[in-house]
């Protein structure tokens, strides 16, 4: 039995096969000029606004628990005294903040996972005066 020949490798094309816009990078200069660029306008904040950011509740209660869960933990902040809409859009920005998953029970928000270390610092960037560790 001899040595097998080992094929020619095949160089690789330079560009696609087939590039039915390839023609249309030499028409680019023959194109009228657009309009002008809108200049951009600083959108003013939607809300009340206070001396320290947009105001939100006076207070929030953060705590970890872990009975009647099956020994997961979970991080529940209550106290936030927000109409159930408004806690939904809450608990959307903090799980996506956070990168957990979470629940709204009644008038609490339940998010995976110990998060008290981290919570606080995001319930004040969205306006929480006075957040409570428990």
């Amino acid at each position: 039995m001899g040595k097998r020949d080992k094929k020619p490798e095949a160089s690789a094309p330079a560009a696609p096969f087939h590039n039915p816009f390839a023609a249309l990078g030499l028409k680019r200069e023959e194109l009228p000029a657009g309009p002008a660029p809108a200049p951009v306008k600083a959108e003013e904040p939607k809300g009340p606004q206070g001396p320290q950011g947009p105001k939100g509740p006076a207070r929030a209660v953060v705590r970890m628990e872990r009975k009647g869960r099956g020994g997961k933990e979970v991080t529940v902040v209550e106290q936030l005294g927000l109409p159930a809409a408004e806690l939904e859009k809450w608990l959307k920005a903090l799980k996506g903040g956070l990168g957990c998953g979470g629940t709204v029970e009644e008038d609490t928000l339940v998010l995976q996972g110990d998060q008290r270390e981290r919570l606080p610092a995001l319930l004040e960037a969205r306006g929480v005066r006075r957040v409570t560790v428990g």
